[in-house]
């Protein structure tokens, strides 16, 4: 028991069975955890249905509605860290995320990483199937960030990410408020301030082909506004104590 992938769902009938099985077929012992948000398609059932088959490795926890993706992994977090895992991962429910690429996500922390990111914007990464509008928004959002937080990372936004335990262990989670597009800038910016190495693996970045995408305005505009927050608040004397549990 050593490493847990944390897919948050909603309405993800269509990918969950499968995106199941691509992750633990690749019998590289990763086991997979599921924080559905009351997902009115019966995502939640399609999950426990599947406990038979894969006994001990497979596991949900269920929320009542649609709570934030950052409140999803926060969740997922404090249960992984409860459980014993060494290795905690992100990854979407809609195969943006190639599952065998956590094999590479992994590596880069057994090596030294506290935390991996499965970047598009490093040499090797790309994009597939995005609109150039997209396209545009992405990287002009990762180029916004580095300049506003100073933070060395290429690809701030990815939600592609392994964190070794003891970083996890560090952040005090209760304070990582950010629950939409700026969470994720926000869990790499803390764990840089807290002096983790952060380790870019190239991926590329593929658009969902069924279900619906989760991105909105209101997500964009936290992103837009908590980059700005984010630099405002490590500015203060006592940032690091504040994010930190010792």
């Amino acid at each position: 028991m050593e490493k847990i992938v944390i897919i948050p769902t909603y309405n993800e009938k269509e990918n969950i069975e499968s995106i199941i099985d691509a992750v633990i077929s690749l019998h590289q012992n990763f086991h997979v955890l599921i924080i559905d948000d009351g997902s009115p398609d019966g995502t939640a059932n399609i999950v426990k249905s599947l406990f038979p088959k894969y006994p001990g490795q497979l596991f949900i926890e269920e929320r009542k509605g649609k709570m934030g993706l950052g409140t999803a992994y926060i969740h997922g977090f404090k249960w992984s860290l409860q459980k014993g895992y060494q290795f905690i991962f992100e990854m979407d429910a809609d195969f943006s995320h190639n599952p065998k690429d956590l094999i590479r996500l992994h590596k880069a922390c057994v090596d030294g990483a506290g935390v991996s990111v499965g970047s598009r914007y490093v040499k090797g990464g790309a994009l597939e199937n995005w609109p150039a509008d997209r396209i545009l928004l992405s990287k002009g959002a990762s180029l916004y960030t580095r300049i506003i937080t100073w933070m060395p990372v290429m690809d701030p936004t990815a939600g592609f990410v392994c964190y070794r335990r003891e970083v996890l262990e560090k952040i005090n989670l209760n304070h990582i408020h950010f629950i939409g597009y700026a969470f994720q800038i926000e869990m790499k910016f803390t764990s840089w301030k807290l002096g983790f190495k952060i380790t870019e693996v190239p991926i590329t970045f593929i658009d969902r082909k069924l279900g619906a995408s989760k991105m909105n305005k209101g997500i964009i505009k936290e992103g837009v506004w908590g980059v700005l927050q984010l630099r405002l608040m490590s500015m203060k004397r006592n940032y690091k104590k504040f994010m930190s549990n010792y």
